[in-house]
């Protein structure tokens, strides 16, 4: 047995050797045209072809050699298969016809019957190499693919490709790593560091111009940019764009509670908060912050929890879905919980930190479920007033919506400010009673005060029947000068921030809010509260200007508009009117005015790099390309002035004369 594996051993080698020299001339053939193509997918496909088939012709060769010597060689008698057999299982005659064909097998098995064998069990399946002549055909001639993932570039100047290497260092914050490529049209993440090197130093090569107008020089054989915003890059003519994928803040979604104010059941036990965070990258903190509010008016007493969210086995996902126990917050009847979550990614140097809007939880108090059950007759009051601390949680909350949303809506804003502006109002009023300010606020009581309360008395004074007096004869008394100037500051800011939220601006508003808390603060701490009105002291008036008829000093009531602003820049009207003639002189500096407009009215990645290249082709002395960029600058004007006032002209007695003769 030992004799026999040493002969099929020895065997083995040269039946495999020339089954490969009947094939190699079929594999050079598949594999031939994507060679001449370029077509590195295609060339892959042909060679996991050409490995599986080299893999099947060896099994069998293994499985079926004893077969083909027999077929082959006529000297071995057919008794190839004893080769394979033991001596232990083989009978005497076995035994002896193996000692036959070991003697015979070196002479009987040459080169010229492996070459037979070969001939005939080596042969090649021709409709292989008919489907890879077929699609390499189909590659050909399909329009722009004939280079496969090679980048397209100008025959005139593939070979200055070859002489750069791109390389690209996307920020180690994002995990992706750092890697080269040829010349080509690239999407990098933001703040990526791209560096083209050459691969020779020439004696002057051409600086890497981009397309905001700058240039990179080689210095010495690499030029370096950090992509903060999409462009593209020529060198030698060619130009490749670079879109660059920015990093955006975390994104916040509230699931449960499904309303910015949930009023829980009176009976209520726990409270349900799903939470659910996604980033592009990393989620480095993120927490649910809790402040509960208990008391009522300007006695509420605040209480703030900072909880971090827990940390899944997705970096870039956080989630928490957690059933509170009401007492788990510290909530009782009568409370508020207002929360948020803040979270922060990893990017670097500075992380993006967003906040969602603030939630807020009521449980009804027992005071409120008893006055609402109540079946006893009950005058109508005023709706309650809110205090100044939670007019300042309202304007944080919406400041808060806004930068949250960069989109808010105009509408919903204005809306809101506009409540807030009213409940400031309000309480303004309410503190101005203190000073004597007017106010309609709980109904107009002085008809009721003044007269009526001795209607059947018919002797009265008229003073008293029809006047309306408002000064109070114990303010002298009951109100020390410290207070006074304690309202003052309050009613002061509270009207400085009534007119910021009136505007549209709660963000001013919101110190002038925090003011008047301070104020009132310090208004609680005094010893006597005055709640009577008083009256309103005018200026005093100067005697001996009064039913004088002088006017000096006194503006118009009709207040002269101002100038139109300027939509258009002078200088780019200039620049639009010479690129309406394709033979114009362009004015100085053009480049950098148009470059600039670009940049700051085109916002749309595309439409900017459009621009750009339009901007880029005129530079480089395109008179047909003129138009274009003329379209690119008047398409970005997007706001035209409007007069709302007629130009003042004189009415002479031939202009009215002409008029009315126009006029049927």
């Amino acid at each position: 047995m030992r004799a026999a594996a040493d002969a099929y051993s020895a065997l083995q080698p040269r039946l495999l050797r020339a089954l490969m020299a009947r094939r190699w001339p079929w594999w050079l053939a598949l594999v031939l045209p994507w060679l001449l193509l370029r077509s590195w997918p295609g060339l892959l496909v042909a060679l996991l072809v050409l490995g599986f088939d080299f893999w099947r012709l060896r099994q069998r060769a293994e499985r079926q050699w004893p077969r083909w010597l027999d077929a082959a060689v006529p000297a071995l008698e057919d008794s190839s298969a004893l080769l394979q057999q033991g001596t232990d299982t083989a009978g005497p005659l076995a035994r002896l016809q193996q000692q036959r064909l070991l003697g015979r097998l070196a002479q009987a098995v040459d080169a010229a019957a492996l070459r037979r064998i070969a001939s005939v069990q080596a042969r090649f399946d021709r409709r292989w190499l008919a489907l890879s002549f077929a699609a390499a055909a189909m590659l050909w001639l399909w329009p722009g693919q004939s280079s496969g993932l090679a980048p397209q570039a100008l025959p005139a100047s593939a070979a200055a490709a070859n002489e750069l290497l791109l390389q690209v260092t996307p920020p180690a914050y994002t995990g992706f790593a750092a890697y080269e490529t040829a010349p080509k049209a690239l999407q990098v993440p933001e703040h990526s560091e791209i560096r083209w090197c050459l691969k020779t130093e020439p004696a002057n090569a051409a600086a890497i111009e981009l397309s905001d107008g700058s240039r990179l020089p080689f210095a010495p054989r690499c030029a370096s940019w950090q992509a903060n915003e999409a462009m593209f890059w020529r060198w030698q003519g060619q130009r490749y764009t670079v879109l660059v994928t920015p990093d955006g803040a975390p994104r916040i979604a509230i699931e449960s509670p499904d309303e910015l104010i949930q009023v829980l059941a009176r009976d209520a036990r726990s409270a349900r908060i799903a939470v659910t965070l996604s980033d592009d990258y990393k989620i480095e903190r993120a927490s649910l912050h809790l402040t509960l509010a208990r008391g009522s008016g300007e006695n509420i007493r605040f209480s703030d929890r900072e909880l971090p969210m827990p940390v899944s086995s997705d970096p870039r996902q956080r989630r928490w879905d957690k059933t509170w126990l009401l007492s788990e917050l510290g909530m009782e009847p009568g409370d508020e919980l207002y929360f948020f979550v803040r979270a922060a990614d990893n990017a670097a140097p500075r992380p993006h930190i967003v906040s969602s809007p603030t939630y807020t939880l009521r449980l009804p108090g027992l005071q409120a479920a008893e006055t609402e059950s109540s079946a006893l007759p009950m005058l109508v009051k005023p709706e309650n007033l809110r205090s100044q601390r939670q007019i300042i949680i309202d304007t944080e909350q919406l400041l808060s919506e806004m930068k949250a949303n960069p989109r808010f809506p105009p509408g919903q804003l204005r809306a809101r400010s506009e409540a807030i502006a009213a409940d400031q109002s309000r309480l303004r009023l309410r503190y101005g009673q203190f000073l004597g300010e007017e106010s309609s606020l709980f109904g107009d009581d002085h008809g009721d005060e003044h007269g009526g309360e001795h209607g059947s008395e018919e002797k009265q004074d008229i003073l008293h029947r029809f006047g309306h007096a408002h000064d109070q004869a114990e303010n002298a008394t009951l109100f020390d000068e410290a207070t006074k100037k304690i309202l003052r500051r309050a009613l002061s800011a509270m009207w400085d921030a009534e007119k910021q939220l009136r505007a549209i601006a709660p963000q001013p508003a919101l110190p002038h809010e925090y003011k008047a808390l301070e104020a009132i603060k310090q208004l609680q701490q005094a010893d006597r509260i005055y709640l009577h009105r008083t009256a309103f002291a005018p200026p005093p008036i100067k005697e001996e200007k009064r039913m004088s008829g002088d006017a000096v000093g006194t503006a118009p009531y009709r207040r002269e508009q101002g100038a139109m602003p300027e939509t258009v820049p002078a200088h780019l009207r200039e620049l639009m009117a010479a690129l309406a003639s394709e033979q114009a002189a362009l004015p100085a500096l053009w480049s950098r005015t148009a470059q600039d407009w670009i940049r700051e009215r085109i916002r749309a990645d595309e439409d900017r790099l459009a621009a750009q290249r339009a901007l880029q082709d005129v530079m480089d002395g395109c008179a047909n390309c003129r138009p274009a960029l003329r379209a690119w600058l008047r398409g970005s004007v997007t706001e035209a002035g409007v007069r709302l006032q007629a130009e003042p002209s004189t009415a002479t007695p031939f202009s009215k004369a002409w008029q009315q003769r126009s006029e049927p």
